[in-house]
């Protein structure tokens, strides 16, 4: 315990919630501080202006969760989250063909984000020596010398004292401007430009009718759209559908149906026509995916680290954010718990999560640029990578243990390089019956 001193955190998001869930037990007092007036109940606000598009929690994601907060995942569970397995449970088509199925143990939460967020708030505000701070706007860190003194909360005078800040307030994060303003040097850049667009609408099955599968289509090149369909608590039927590269799902029902007729998928074409819309289509922008490499800066302030989105944002269509998010809140934790200096802390956490990012990273990326069009940087031998991965999907249409490897890498339970073990090449080489490169 760090006697008598206090962290701040900027943003009550799942990052900021898990983010104090990791430090309550190493400070007197940890602040969150969010614009927002926090709903009581399940509910979108204006801060998470994704908060009414699909998210379904990868299992790894879960798993960290629950070791922050102790018995979530019960309590999801018993608030009406759908477990399914990601291998048996679910009609995967990458490429244009269905991968193999078979039992995995992967499990992934099919619910809401607004129910998730709920949870895990009223769980982080029960925590001892937590403090969620509501209608509280942060205007960034505050600076004293060569470390951060806290957070401006108002006026350039008006600042909350900390000893550890942690910003967490996503891509609109204003602590890289204020280093910049205090003379430290800005981090190395990443970004992959796949211009997508999503679109989120929840469904119920009329009376008589038949429950829709669950879904995932995904773009390869030549098409760039996909569809996930994910069953969440309430009997309800979450449809997203996305484009890639200007490409953009339609608002209206007509247009829905024949956008949807596009991907191939009977599943999604039977909910459209079937299932009872519950909601409006809600729509989303993501222009980029951007990591900023704060493991690379030789020169850092003490007291103030990046996390979530504000140091590295994903492509959502790999559903990965909150499981980084969570996993770089346990490694905060376990740093703090740790030997060492905290001066030297920005140093060690960004090194830690730069190793916890670079795995999903990889795989949204990877997956972005296989198109032409997409910009950014194709690292070394990526054209031969690129062929044998094709051959790995096609090979998944007819085993099952390869289907695995995949959804264990983009689970996050695996990293890339298991795709590439003696085993699985073996068995990527040695398939037989596959069908012809899409």
């Amino acid at each position: 315990m760090r006697t008598g001193k206090t962290a701040a955190v900027i943003g009550a998001s799942m990052s900021g919630l898990l983010t104090a869930a990791a430090l309550h037990e190493h400070y007197d007092e940890v602040v969150v501080l969010d614009r927002d007036d926090l709903p009581a109940e399940p509910g979108p606000r204006k801060g998470v202006p994704q908060g009414r598009q699909l998210h379904a929690l990868l299992g790894k994601g879960l798993d960290t969760m629950d070791e922050l907060l102790p018995g979530l995942g019960e309590e999801l569970l018993a608030a009406g989250a759908v477990p399914f397995d990601v291998v048996r449970d679910i009609r995967f088509s990458m490429d244009g063909r269905e991968l193999a199925k078979a039992p995995s143990g992967i499990v992934n939460f099919g619910i809401s984000r607004t129910l998730l967020e709920h949870h895990v708030r009223r769980r982080v505000r029960a925590l001892p020596r937590v403090e969620l701070r509501e209608a509280t706007p942060a205007r960034g860190p505050a600076f004293a010398g060569d470390r951060v003194a806290g957070v401006e909360t108002g006026d350039a005078d008006d600042v909350l004292p900390a000893d550890l800040v942690v910003d967490a307030s996503g891509r609109g994060s204003r602590s890289l401007t204020r280093l910049r303003e205090h003379g430290y040097p800005e981090p190395e850049r990443t970004t992959v430009r796949a211009d997508l667009v999503y679109v989120t609408r929840r469904y119920r099955t009329r009376p008589g009718g038949t429950d829709p599968a669950r879904v995932v289509v995904t773009p390869h090149p030549g098409n760039r759209r996909g569809g996930v369909v994910v069953h969440e608590e309430d009997g309800i039927f979450c449809l997203v559908l996305f484009g890639m590269l200007g490409t953009a799902p339609p608002l209206d029902d007509a247009g829905t149906k024949a956008y949807a007729a596009e991907l191939g998928s009977p599943d999604i074409e039977r909910l459209l026509a079937e299932g009872e819309p519950l909601d409006e289509p809600v729509a989303m922008r993501y222009p980029r995916s951007e990591r900023h490499h704060m493991e690379r800066l030789d020169r850092l302030p003490a007291g103030l680290l990046l996390t979530g989105d504000a140091l590295c944002s994903f492509n959502p269509a790999y559903g990965q954010g909150m499981t980084v998010a969570a996993m770089e809140a346990r490694a905060l934790g376990e740093l703090l718990g740790e030997s060492g200096d905290d001066d030297d802390l920005p140093q060690r956490f960004y090194a830690r999560a730069a190793r916890i990012v670079e795995g999903a990273w990889q795989t949204a990326t990877g997956g972005d640029l296989r198109f032409p069009e997409v910009e950014g940087a194709r690292p070394p031998g990526f054209g031969l990578v690129n062929r044998y991965l094709d051959r790995l999907r096609r090979a998944a249409t007819v085993d099952a243990a390869l289907t695995r490897t995949l959804l264990e890498v983009s689970n996050l339970y695996a990293p890339p390089a298991a795709l590439f073990a003696p085993r699985t090449g073996l068995r990527v080489l040695t398939a037989r019956g596959l069908p012809g490169p899409a």
